[in-house]
């Protein structure tokens, strides 16, 4: 395990976790907002269960305590000093507080490895991650080439 939450626990992905991940990951409507998505299992596996990097980027499950229920992902990608998030709760989670729970669950455990950046990517259509940033202390930094918002937590939040 990497760190945990009131709720959530959040380690690297086991061979259990796969099935629930493509449930909500190959939910094409639901995201919409979203990459690494309509993999098969195959795939899935060889980029979830490889082995965890920081540095090449790294999918890490969110487990709800109460059951051991997959419910989510968080991803993060060190580049020298500067930490890239990224997160996604599946639907029958969703509207919870996980999101905002788990996401600031990884903000503390990005400042305990050191006085990093940390910023996250977000389409300008997808409100409710604009707004859960927001919420979290995060400013909107300018467009990226992709046309997405660059957001760049407050170093004071």
């Amino acid at each position: 395990m990497l760190f945990e939450t009131e709720r959530c626990l959040v380690r690297r992905f086991e061979e259990k976790d796969i099935d629930d991940f493509m449930a909500y990951r190959n939910d094409l409507c639901w995201m919409k907002h979203q990459g690494f998505k309509g993999l098969t299992r195959p795939e899935y596996q060889n980029e979830l269960l490889g082995g965890f990097s920081p540095e090449k980027g790294a999918q890490l499950a969110v487990v709800r305590k109460s059951d051991g229920c997959l419910i989510g992902d968080l991803y993060a990608k060190r580049e020298a000093g500067l930490f890239w998030i990224g997160y996604t709760i599946g639907p029958s989670n969703a509207r919870q507080g996980y999101a905002s729970e788990a996401v600031g669950g990884l903000i503390r455990w990005i400042r305990a490895q050191g006085p990093f950046e940390i910023r996250a990517s977000v389409e300008p259509q997808n409100l409710p991650s604009v707004c859960l940033l927001e919420k979290l202390g995060f400013f909107c930094a300018g467009t990226d080439e992709n046309g997405e918002l660059s957001y760049a937590l407050n170093p004071n939040s």
